[in-house]
């Protein structure tokens, strides 16, 4: 995949080495590195001033840890975790403070991270290792098998949140990690037609990311004032 001209990353990270290395390899993959920042307050400044259209953002840092610094971050650019943590209580918790994904070092190379970024600041999916999909649904669930989201919430669930059935099937897709492109090719549905669903099935949720979607689908959130009412 080649990079999207003009696309732009803050790297995040308290270990300087990480960080050089992520650098090279965003670089290495067409993007360009806007900044870096040592922990979740400086990358909250830096993003303020710099503008990225995603921020790569470690877990564990000091002043300011990567799950806490993801609410204030999600509202300037889209965040994507990238973390050695692969605790089930720490993703579910950057998921709901608006992280569009979770990647864990050691489970991608440079194409895998190149696309993801790509996929995170489209919205197009929401990247996740394995390790974090298995780890973000036990999070989000709280109960159930380990790694599956609900083949079909119950007709309830769906009228809590006023989607339609089409809106539900292409949710419970976006739950199992589909992106667009996957969701319209199982449904038959042109890609065009899956990104107004699910611009609508935010809407109906109150959300601004896929992460956050799932979390409000998978009955962690409640609905807003108004949804399940038509």
């Amino acid at each position: 995949m080649s990079a999207r001209p003009g696309l732009r990353v803050l790297v995040v990270d308290d270990n300087p080495v990480v960080r050089a290395g992520l650098v090279a390899l965003l670089e290495a993959g067409g993007l360009t590195v806007a900044g870096e920042a040592v922990d979740g307050r400086h990358a909250v400044e830096q993003a303020r001033l710099l503008r990225p259209d995603l921020v790569l953002l470690d877990v564990r840092m000091p002043e300011m840890d990567g799950v806490a610094a993801a609410g204030p971050l999600s509202e300037l650019a889209k965040v994507l975790m990238l973390s050695y943590d692969t605790d089930a209580e720490v993703i579910g918790a950057a998921v709901r403070n608006g992280a569009a994904g979770y990647l864990v070092h050691g489970t991608f190379g440079v194409a895998e991270l190149i696309a993801a970024v790509h996929d995170t600041v489209e919205g197009r999916a929401s990247p996740l290792s394995p390790a974090a999909s298995v780890a973000v649904v036990e999070a989000l669930r709280g109960a159930g098998p380990a790694g599956r989201a609900p083949e079909h919430p119950a007709g309830p669930s769906r009228d809590r949140w006023g989607l339609s059935r089409r809106e539900a099937e292409v949710m419970d897709l976006i739950a199992r990690g589909r992106a667009n492109g996957e969701i319209a090719a199982m449904l038959v549905l042109s890609e065009f037609t899956v990104k107004n669903h699910v611009n609508r099935i935010f809407t109906k949720l109150g959300v601004r990311t896929r992460g956050a979607a799932i979390a409000s689908w998978l009955g962690t959130a409640a609905p807003p004032d108004g949804a399940g009412d038509g």
